[in-house]
């Protein structure tokens, strides 16, 4: 079977999606301590790569990412000795010069390399931890391409969700391995996580209130807490193979917009062979 292409774009309004399996059999792979760590890879490389996180969900067996890589040429060549720094450590000494910056400045925006990084440093912790040899994730990771705004509060709350969906907690914030769930624990103030989602009715709130209306996003579509609302969320489940299945989620300008940036990879030929090849419009 033909490996689906990773789509990447430069598109100002474009996240991603990010699925990554482990390659290890069974639901329950990870253990509270072992989430714990990927989740610090994630919040730690966060701080050094270009990237803006929305949410999270580390599961038993997997985790979703949603983010989106910051431009390049937005970051000083100062932020990037800094964004260095962090990376190796206040023990490393480091001789900067104008290859490097620019070797790293290209890393550092590149979405690959940061889902990389976290992956490969799990992997070793854990194959340490469990005195083990081999693979831990299944192949490469998934990414889906999500407009910003109104897709991009879907997507988020369909993996807001995942624990809720699995049966293991009733709302999204008693688990704490979800954004929701850390928001709600570590509070609305500085961390890693954004709440700028390109939508125009979260513009002059504060994140107090952005929070407030984001929790009811997701208790809506999730039919959180109100009977009525359970034929909605029926819905959101029955649409929420879209978040995973297909490449590219949006308007139907900004499908075709993205299309065009990466046409080679939607010819006939490659439509017909590629499984997977899905676009879904809001």
């Amino acid at each position: 079977m033909p490996r689906i292409p990773r789509l990447l774009t430069n598109h100002p309004k474009a996240a991603y999606h990010v699925i990554s399996r482990t390659a290890l059999p069974g639901h329950d792979v990870l253990s509270p301590e072992e989430k714990d760590y990927l989740l610090h890879l994630i919040r730690w490389l966060s701080q050094v790569y270009f990237v803006e996180v929305y949410g999270f969900a580390i599961m038993g067996n997997h985790f979703h990412l949603l983010c989106r890589m910051l431009p390049e040429d937005q970051f000083s060549d100062e932020e990037v000795k800094q964004r260095i720094k962090l990376y190796y450590g206040p023990k490393r000494k480091i001789f900067f010069y104008e290859e490097l910056i620019k070797k790293w400045r290209a890393r550092l925006g590149n979405l690959s390399r940061y889902v990389q990084d976290i992956k490969q440093r799990f992997s070793r912790w854990y194959n340490k931890r469990v005195d083990r040899k081999g693979y831990f994730w299944a192949d490469r990771f998934k990414s889906v391409i999500v407009e910003t705004g109104e897709a991009l509060l879907n997507c988020l709350a369909y993996i807001e969700l995942n624990p809720v969906r699995a049966g293991i907690v009733e709302k999204p914030e008693h688990y704490r391995w979800c954004s929701l769930g850390y928001r709600a624990r570590r509070g609305t103030g500085k961390n890693f996580l954004s709440l700028n989602l390109g939508l125009s009715s979260y513009a002059q709130k504060s994140e107090k209130e952005k929070f407030k209306l984001y929790r009811e996003f997701v208790y809506g579509k999730g039919g959180i807490g109100e009977p009525t609302k359970l034929s909605k969320a029926r819905q959101f489940t029955y649409k929420m193979r879209y978040f995973t299945e297909s490449l590219i989620i949006g308007s139907k300008y900004f499908i075709d917009d993205t299309k065009k940036e990466v046409k080679n990879y939607f010819s006939k030929k490659r439509e017909h062979f590629i499984p997977g090849l899905k676009m879904y419009s809001f």
